[in-house]
């Protein structure tokens, strides 16, 4: 397995993370909003601003990458991955 693809499963699952833990960032209710649309649960989210918390999740999960791998690279991280699967530089 390269080690592309082992990076791009680990930003994957670290991405979704992530996401779960920006998404209640800044959310108001539809009645703490005043604002209740019929039908619907008044603590539905009046406005979810997801283009925002997409944008924010792919920042957040570039910088901890980067972290994670300038850890990996400068060997503090190191013996953690099966012997063979990748070899720091």
């Amino acid at each position: 397995m390269k080690s592309w693809v082992l990076a791009a499963a680990i930003y994957f699952v670290l991405w979704w993370i992530v996401l779960f833990a920006v998404l209640p960032w800044g959310v108001r209710s539809q009645e703490e909003a005043g604002d209740i649309s019929p039908g619907s649960d008044p603590g539905a989210p009046a406005r979810p601003l997801l283009l925002r918390k997409a944008i924010a999740t792919t920042l957040i999960s570039a910088v901890i990458m980067g972290l994670g791998y300038g850890a990996w690279a400068l060997g503090l991280i190191g013996g953690i991955f099966p012997a063979g699967l990748i070899s720091p530089r």
